[in-house]
């Protein structure tokens, strides 16, 4: 893990993120409190429990937010992807774990610093409800999808959710992503088994909704009949 110095007119998603509400010299007192750190693929970004960095912008990657039952089993929750916000604001517990699925970078925040200057900027709080309504959101979403009886609707639906997430622009012919998770994972985050995930993957290639490439790879080819299955 590296940790730098903030370089806000440098960061990709700094139109997207909570911070583009902030005008530039507002951008500089966050910056002042701010470090960017790069975490390699599998390796935790926040524990259960940690409260040293409270709060987190994704620049680049995809990390997954997860935790552990009672009998050490992972369920995981969310994923996060570029732009996204992670954290517990006031709060002094927090209890998921933040894992990096693949290489990620991240504005990291100390929780006092960051509650300061958010309560002194409206339009920093403003953003951030909306991206938790939206993370909300996105969690009725993945139940949603879980509760389907067919285990293809699921597995469509899940590949529709990853397009929107890491495609530029989802909903055009041809959108091509990595699947971040790997089959165990997808398999686990849609309550199937790896042999159901593999067999639904296959049934979408020959059906030419789908084409697959290396082991994550992903080319959607006809969307109109993957929305079908994944809305049945």
């Amino acid at each position: 893990m590296t940790a730098t110095a903030l370089a806000c007119d440098d960061c990709p998603v700094r139109d997207k993120a909570v911070c583009s509400a902030l005008d530039s010299r507002e951008k500089l007192q966050l910056a002042e409190i701010g470090r960017t750190q790069n975490f390699a693929a599998g390796e935790p970004i926040f524990q259960a429990g940690d409260d040293r960095m409270a709060c987190a912008t994704l620049i680049e990657g995809v990390a997954k937010l997860s935790t552990i039952d009672e009998n050490g089993v992972e369920r995981i929750v969310a994923l996060l992807h570029p732009s996204g916000f992670l954290g517990r604001l006031f709060a002094t517990h927090r209890d998921f774990f933040a894992t990096a699925l693949t290489p990620c970078r991240l504005c990291l925040f100390p929780r006092a610093d960051f509650e300061r200057v958010m309560t002194a900027n409206p339009k920093l709080t403003q953003n951030i409800l909306e991206r938790t309504l939206d993370a909300l959101e996105e969690s009725r979403k993945l139940i949603d999808l879980i509760g389907k009886r067919r285990a293809v609707a699921r597995v469509g639906g899940f590949l529709l959710m990853i397009e929107q997430s890491m495609c530029e622009r989802p909903g055009e012919a041809g959108s091509a992503f990595e699947l971040p998770l790997t089959r165990g994972e997808i398999a686990d985050l849609l309550g199937l088994t790896i042999e159901t995930v593999s067999r639904q993957l296959g049934a979408l290639e020959k059906a030419g909704a789908i084409s697959r490439h290396g082991g994550k790879g992903i080319l959607i080819l006809d969307r109109t009949a993957l929305s079908a299955v994944a809305n049945a």
